[in-house]
């Protein structure tokens, strides 16, 4: 009997079979290994708290996390509010603004249009300590410090300052922050009298803005500033601070009637209505056409438009914001 033999290529053949069927079953043995899904992207907004008014901004001496605005209280503007989709009326007091969670940064950039002042750390204290006196918002220190709104001034610890200080001074500064919600933003604080019940602020647009107003409108009749001048004044008084300003469109002899100055003339600040500032105004301008041409024609122009077009107060201040640095 003879025993048949397989050809060459045909036992070739098996061997490969048998190792590819023997490489897939150890590949379908191994535990497979998961990739790692992609991580959120982390989204936030950018939001702005705005301080409009006689403001100044100092860090915090009891928490170096926290940034103090400080304004006085003072005749010839209205109560502080805040603003965001809904609003509040603020009495004297501190109050404390809490935010979702946010950026921040110890040594926050700051513009450079927003003046800068250094304060007695006595002077800083005396100031948060005047009861009935003033408002102070302590919120988180931001990333940066923003314009918000600019009018070119002069500015300096001599009166009247030098023309060389004169540039665009911010008059409206804006406190930015990248937060991770647009909701978690809330006040809480004790009012110098009565009580205050925490306000949860409804934040839908990127804005929520801390205003001071003037009680009324401008003197059509003056072209000194005196609203501005008296607010700087308030400012520097409350934080014992010997500096001043000045504004180049203003005639010299508006120094006189500064209050600023240590022995001002009594100034005419009585005003009414639109319809009696109206007259006022073309009898002012009358006046002035008789006497050889009108002194400032451009405000006068802005205080018309004002006036007659959308009644509304135009007095918005045009003092310089500070940024002041504690000294001890």
């Amino acid at each position: 009997m003879r025993t048949q033999l397989y050809p060459a290529s045909k036992l070739a053949l098996a061997v490969t079979v048998l190792a590819t069927l023997s490489l897939v079953a150890c590949e379908q043995t191994k535990t497979p290994t998961s990739t790692p899904a992609p991580a959120a992207a982390v989204t936030t907004d950018k939001v702005h708290i705005e301080f409009r008014g006689p403001w100044a901004f100092v860090a915090d001496p009891k928490d170096a996390n926290m940034v103090l605005a400080i304004a006085p209280k003072a005749k010839g503007h209205r109560d502080l509010y805040v603003q965001a989709s809904n609003q509040s009326v603020l009495p004297s007091g501190v109050y404390d603004l809490s935010l979702p969670a946010h950026s921040g940064s110890a040594a926050a950039t700051a513009d450079p249009s927003i003046a800068q002042a250094k304060i007695d750390a006595q002077n800083l204290q005396h100031a948060l300590d005047n009861k009935s006196g003033r408002y102070v918002i302590r919120l988180p220190k931001p990333e940066a410090y923003v314009v918000a709104g600019r009018a070119r001034s002069r500015f300096g610890d001599k009166y009247p300052p030098d023309p060389s200080t004169e540039k665009p001074y911010a008059v409206a500064t804006a406190l930015s922050y990248n937060v991770s919600s647009m909701n978690g933003f809330s006040l809480a604080g004790a009012p110098d009298s009565g009580t205050f019940d925490p306000l949860l602020l409804q934040v839908e647009a990127t804005t929520v803005s801390f205003i001071i107003a003037p009680a009324q409108d401008d003197d059509p009749r003056d072209n000194c500033s005196t609203h501005s001048r008296e607010s700087f004044h308030h400012l520097t008084a409350l934080l014992g601070l010997t500096l001043y300003v000045d504004f180049p469109d203003n005639p010299e002899t508006c120094h006189k009637s500064d209050p600023q100055n240590i022995h001002p003339a009594k100034a005419d600040g009585s005003w009414a209505s639109p319809l009696k500032q109206l007259a006022a105004l073309w009898g002012g301008v009358l006046a002035e056409v008789r006497a050889g041409g009108v002194a400032n024609p451009r405000s006068l122009l802005r205080r018309l438009t004002a006036l007659y077009f959308f009644n509304r107060p135009h007095a918005d201040c045009a003092a310089p914001n500070l940024i002041l640095t504690v000294t001890s």
